[in-house]
Order: C-alpha cells, then sequence, then structure tokens
C-alpha cells in the first residue's frame, strides 16, 4: 500500500501498541491516540502462549519479557473438590522446543509497559495520549493531527467508539459469566499453588485459575462463574452482594481452596462480554483488530493474543496490498476462520471445566486416559499458529 500519511491507531492496549510496533517493522509510520492521561492497564495477570509470544519475539521483545515474566512448567487441570490431577499439558521449555516459542505468565501491566518503552523508543511510532477519538475517527484524528490518515485502526477495546462508525459491526453481549481478579500473596497459597505451573481448577459452574506473577511474589487468580450483568462497566469493587454469590459458587469446593480464596487481596470483578459477528471494516479507509471486531471469553485465555495476532497480520496486509480495502478483504479472509475456531474452542472448554453430574465423570476419564503428548498435540493448532513449517489456521 503506497502510504501519504501515517497510520491512526485509536487506542495504546495491547492491541494498538502492538500494531504500531507490527507497522514500523513494515516501514510504516503510525500515530496511536489514546484518550487517557496515562497508560495505566487494568488488570491484573496474563497468559502469553507461544502464538503470541512468537510475534513478540519477531518484535525483539523476548529479551524485556525473560526480565519479568515466569515461563511455568506445565498447565494443569485439577478437580476444585478433590484436588485430584486431571491433566497436564508440559510447557516451559517444552513449549520451546514443541512451539517454537514460550508460554509465560505476567502482570498486564509489565507487557504494557514493555510495549510502551518499545514504541517511545521506535521513531516510526508517535504516541498521543491524552486525545479521545469520538465520532467519525479520520475526520477526529484529522482535527487532532493536522492532517487525515489513510487508514484508521480502531484498538480500542470492547466498548470501542471506532466500531459505532462501521454499518453492520457486531454488538455486545453479555455472555453469562462473571470473572473475578485476586491477588494472593505465596504465603497465603497454603502449599496448594506453585510457582512451576499454570493451574485450572475445575468445577460445577465455576472454574479458578492460578499461576505466578514474579511481579507481586505471589499468585494472579482468575474465577469464572455464573452471574448477572453489572451494566457498561469493565470493572466493579468487592460489593457483598456478589461476594456471596462468589462464595456460593465455591461452597462445595476443596476447604483449602476456599480459604485461599478468602485470604486473596484486591478483589474485582467484571462482566464476561463478547462481540457478535458483523463487520470488521468500512471497506475504505476504517478496520478493527482485538476486542473492538471480536471480543470473546477468556475460556481458552486468548484475547490479548488474538488481538497480537490481528495486529501482525493486518501489518502485512497494508505492507503488501495495492491499497486499503484490499488489505482489509485479505486481513478477514486470515482471520475470520481462526477467530471462529478459537471461539469454539473457548465455548468447548467452557462447557468442560463447568461440567457437573454424568459429563463430569466423563470429561474426568477422558482427560485420565489422554497422556501429555497428546494434549500437547491437540494445541498444536492454536499454539503452533506462524511457526516455522505450520500453516497459519
Amino acid at each position: 500500500m503506497q502510504q501519504a500519511d501515517p497510520v491512526a491507531i485509536v487506542g495504546a492496549g495491547i492491541a494498538g501498541l502492538t500494531m504500531a510496533l507490527c507497522l514500523a517493522r513494515h516501514g510504516i509510520l503510525a500515530d496511536i491516540f489514546e484518550q487517557a492521561d496515562a497508560l495505566d492497564e487494568v488488570g491484573a495477570g496474563l497468559q502469553v502462549s507461544p502464538n503470541a509470544s512468537r510475534i513478540l519475539m519477531e518484535l525483539g521483545l523476548l529479551p524485556a519479557l525473560e526480565d519479568v515474566w515466569s515461563e511455568p512448567d506445565s498447565i494443569a487441570l485439577v478437580d476444585g473438590r478433590t484436588l485430584r490431577s486431571l491433566a497436564d499439558v508440559p510447557a516451559g521449555p517444552a513449549a520451546r522446543s514443541r512451539w517454537a516459542a514460550p508460554y509465560g505468565v505476567l502482570h498486564r501491566a509489565s507487557l504494557q509497559k514493555i510495549l510502551q518503552d518499545a514504541v517511545q523508543s521506535e521513531p516510526r511510532c508517535r504516541l498521543h495520549l491524552g486525545t479521545r477519538i469520538a465520532g467519525d475517527p479520520a475526520a477526529a484524528v484529522a482535527a487532532a493531527a493536522g492532517r487525515r490518515p489513510s487508514v484508521v485502526i480502531g484498538a480500542d477495546g470492547l466498548w470501542s467508539q471506532a466500531r459505532a462508525a462501521i454499518a453492520g459491526a457486531g454488538a455486545v453481549r453479555f455472555s453469562g459469566n462473571i470473572a473475578w481478579r485476586l491477588l494472593l500473596p505465596r504465603a497465603e497459597a497454603s502449599g496448594r499453588l506453585s510457582a512451576d505451573r499454570v493451574t485450572a481448577f475445575l468445577g460445577t459452574k465455576a472454574h479458578l485459575v492460578a499461576y505466578p506473577l514474579r511481579e507481586i511474589d505471589g499468585f494472579n487468580l482468575v474465577a469464572i462463574i455464573g452471574g448477572k450483568p453489572t451494566g457498561a462497566v469493565w470493572t466493579g469493587k468487592d460489593s457483598e452482594e456478589r461476594r456471596r454469590e462468589f462464595a456460593v459458587a465455591f461452597e462445595a469446593w476443596h476447604p483449602d481452596l476456599r480459604s485461599m480464596i478468602e485470604s486473596a487481596a484486591s478483589a474485582t470483578y467484571w462482566p464476561l462480554c463478547t462481540v457478535d459477528e458483523g463487520a470488521w471494516h468500512n471497506g475504505r479507509d476504517l478496520v478493527l483488530i482485538g476486542d473492538a471486531a471480536h471480543a470473546m471469553t477468556p475460556f481458552a485465555a486468548q484475547g490479548a493474543a488474538m488481538a497480537i495476532e490481528d495486529a501482525s497480520e493486518l501489518a502485512c496486509c497494508l505492507a503488501e496490498c495495492v491499497d486499503a480495502p484490499a488489505a482489509f478483504v485479505r486481513y478477514e479472509q486470515a482471520r475470520r476462520a481462526r477467530i471462529s475456531r478459537v471461539r469454539k474452542r473457548a465455548a468447548f472448554n467452557r462447557f468442560a471445566y463447568h461440567a457437573r453430574g454424568p459429563v463430569r465423570v466423563a470429561r474426568n476419564l477422558v482427560l485420565a486416559l489422554r497422556g501429555p503428548t497428546a494434549l500437547a498435540a491437540d494445541l498444536d493448532w492454536l499454539y503452533g499458529y506462524g511457526a516455522s513449517g505450520r500453516q497459519k489456521a
């Protein structure tokens, strides 16, 4: 694509900053517009699977990531009532060997800071904080920057303003689940958590994922339960009503886990919402990536990874296609099937993780019959995306 003016990116979260760096790698200038005055990442922990870390490696960010993250040796599935081990997927050195990229866990703010530092060190990227883009995105960018962009990329998340400017774009929908984020000091882990693994505790209508965060010398806990919507908000503070719902969801769980949850601090909750199928671009100069295009539930831990993949793919399309409309078509053709498959995996995980009765028994039996190597092979299509010798599918 011949570019007279820089590409504009709306939103300076993980999606937007990665997008700018991917464009810079192709020699394309990018202006990033963020309405916040400072980049304070909402949330706590983040799992960066090999399909995403591979792209961050290509951007030269692996040394900075290795300074702050952990690479757990395994991803374990455990029964939340009995603490019986159900399955174990090798990670750590095995992930680097099998998928040619690491599986890391870190604080979201750490990744945000690494991306921001890289953007601010890249002469082809310009970050504009305290600048809100609303209404017609191209016109708003022109007013803010003094020039009309060749392309506007909406990377502004679930409640995207850019999406509102695209006819036929998907609508936000509550998934029926509430997620809780909690932080647990290492001393409160009751010996049930390991710094060497990601653990998913499974139970009826609820599950709990725990993994280490080096930055706090403790663990990030994400608990997902059924619940009522809380309105158009991203996070909510702890409340008595929500705490009761939370306690009921885990009342049949192992006492060690209940005690551990009660000891956790910094509890916040947020409604898990998705974006329905719909248009991702306007066919001219505006296109969406990440949650703005296709927000999904976190049952496959792929929300951030899909945004990072989007950024890499769209940058390639813009660099190689004759114009923006052609780039958008190619980008959509490359990403639609992939996003659909990841959504289906997340839906399957939701069903399996929250199973009860005979389905729970059958799930446990199937997992017991699968060895670590077979379970890892089931993830080749997901984690091996973009690896040498593997097709992007």
